[in-house]
């Protein structure tokens, strides 16, 4: 739910539901509620269930609008959402994040059991997080609930949330984005055939894995609905499985700083002062550039992001570390932190356009652009550990922000020594000057100062207009 989509078009990531759909005109976000949703609407605002969320800060705000706005007849209600900074998906979380996610999305449930509601819709592309904190933005996935019908959205909270956590703590914490490979969720199936024999003696796991990928093959074959019909769910038992998945939730961990990059700023190529004139000139370039909207690449625990975020300036820190990632966002709840929020992502192989005709979920450029990137420590890596041309860096960086404030770290520097002790040098134009020529045909150079202490250099750079 941010403002960065195109305008005036129905957002693809809504096209499934029947009850209402998300459009923009004139560059607002709105949502349309559709007849079939009324009833539902109608309870959820007059049963105090929206207020309860909307005052803890688990579901997003909106204001009701004019109807005149409608993109079709059959509308009841137009509802303009609080937009949300930058729209992020479960396989770009950390594990604290899919975990505190999935636990919200279960109190929202309990919350609306005793409003007699239900969630009908627990995927995990219905959380968002601002300012640290996990929030639902799916203002129609509540339903009334009725005395013995099953809980249609189990299925899919075990898949979005349980199997990749569990995959995670168990296995490798980077199977969890196998739900980019799976839009519905990852397989129970799959996910049962992964876990360990012990996994079986805890009785969450057995009852909401290994039992219930079982029964989904059982009644693979059969009619649809006649076993959801068949099988009546009562009211306690219902409080059962969602207070036993909560508990099976909440007694997952992981063990975050093991990772290869978790203690990457420890050893810099630095010392205390080098580190501070570096911190010095990061914030003189985003004081003269006065962004709005800044995004770290390769921000490992966000050091450098705080610099933005700390001034009120919306900041995405992305980096390849999930481990890095997880303790970024635990610092950020520790010293509830604002205006930063932590994904993990590869550069050399960014979150891809997936779901139906590669439309449902935007790539990781398509969703909005930065006004500065922040690109510190991290050209060694894509020019040497990755064998990504220089001029190909700077084309593609080129495309996500107008600014770009980059160090170069030339061969001499301790770690670029350490990527090329085990092999060979294959990068007669990784030089300073070469760096410079290949980014000049994207970039003009603003400014370019030698960071203190070091070898290495910081430059302001600013997108050339074609």
């Amino acid at each position: 739910m941010n403002n960065q989509l195109e305008p005036d078009a129905r957002l693809n990531a809504s096209f499934r539901d029947p009850n209402g759909f998300l459009f923009r005109k004139a560059g607002i976000l709105y949502r349309q509620v559709n007849p079939s949703y009324a009833e539902h609407y109608q309870m959820l605002m007059e049963s105090g269930l929206y207020e309860r969320l909307t005052s803890k800060g688990w579901l997003i705000p909106h204001t009701e609008v004019d109807l005149s706005l409608a993109q079709t007849e059959a509308a009841v209600k137009i509802l303009q959402p609080e937009l949300v900074p930058f729209l992020s998906f479960p396989y770009e979380w950390s594990f604290g994040q899919l975990k505190d996610a999935a636990l919200m999305t279960l109190k929202i449930q309990v919350a609306a059991l005793k409003k007699g509601m239900i969630l009908k819709d627990a995927s995990a592309y219905n959380v968002q997080f601002v300012n640290g904190k996990p929030v639902f933005i799916d203002t129609l996935s509540f339903e009334k609930y009725e005395e013995g019908q099953p809980w249609v959205a189990y299925r899919q909270f075990c898949q979005h949330f349980l199997a990749p956590l569990l995959l995670a703590h168990y296995k490798d914490v980077r199977l969890a984005g196998l739900s980019r490979l799976f839009i519905d969720g990852v397989p129970l199936d799959m996910a049962a055939s992964l876990m360990p024999r012990r996994s079986w003696f805890k009785l969450g796991i057995a009852t909401h894995i290994h039992l219930h990928s079982r029964a989904q093959t059982r009644y693979a074959d059969d009619v649809p609905d006649e076993p959801a019909k068949a099988r009546k769910l009562s009211r306690k038992s219902l409080d059962n499985i969602v207070t036993s998945l909560y508990d099976t939730v909440k007694g997952l961990k992981w063990q975050a700083d093991t990772t290869e990059w978790a203690e990457y700023t420890q050893g810099n190529s630095y010392n205390q002062a080098g580190l501070q004139g570096k911190k010095d000139l990061v914030k003189q370039y985003i004081d003269q550039v006065k962004p709005q909207v800044v995004w770290d690449l390769g921000a490992n625990t966000g050091l450098f992001s705080r610099i933005a975020s700390s001034q009120g300036i919306q900041t995405v820190a992305w980096d390849i570390d999930p481990g890095a990632v997880e303790l970024n966002y635990r610092q950020i709840k520790a010293n509830k932190d604002q205006n930063l929020l932590p994904l993990v992502l590869d550069l050399t192989n960014p979150s891809p356009a997936i779901g139906w005709a590669n439309t449902e979920r935007e790539s990781f450029g398509q969703r909005s652009n930065a006004d500065l990137i922040l690109a510190l420590a991290l050209i060694h890596h894509l020019a040497i550990s990755n064998n990504v041309p220089l001029a190909h860096v700077a084309q593609f960086m080129s495309g996500l922000a107008e600014w770009l404030v980059i160090e170069f770290v030339p061969k001499e520097d301790p770690k670029v020594q350490k990527l090329l002790a085990s092999r060979e040098d294959i990068f007669p134009d990784y030089t300073q000057s070469g760096f410079e020529a290949a980014f000049s045909g994207s970039f003009n150079i603003v400014k370019s100062e030698q960071v203190q202490n070091s070898q290495r250099t910081m430059y302001l750079m600013q997108r050339r207009e074609e």
